[in-house]
């Protein structure tokens, strides 16, 4: 699926704060996602839920890993 492939390419388009991920970069995204060749209708109904699930499972995995940057 074309969504997953972007997603996969997301990584370094992380937007974080001192002590935690907040989200992703979407501007970037979905530039990524058109030069892709994406569906804006896929990324605009995809994206926020596949993000809101990212950031709190690498939240969680950062604190599990005693992260010193995340609050505990």
């Amino acid at each position: 699926m074309q969504v997953w492939d972007l997603v996969g390419r997301l990584g370094g388009q992380l937007r974080v704060q001192p002590r935690a991920v907040i989200g992703w970069d979407m501007s970037a995204a979905l530039a990524l996602g058109n030069a892709l060749g994406v569906p804006p209708l896929a990324m605009a109904e995809l994206l926020p839920v596949l993000e809101a699930v990212m950031v709190v499972k690498l939240n969680a995995q950062l604190e599990a890993n005693g992260d010193p940057h995340v609050s505990p």
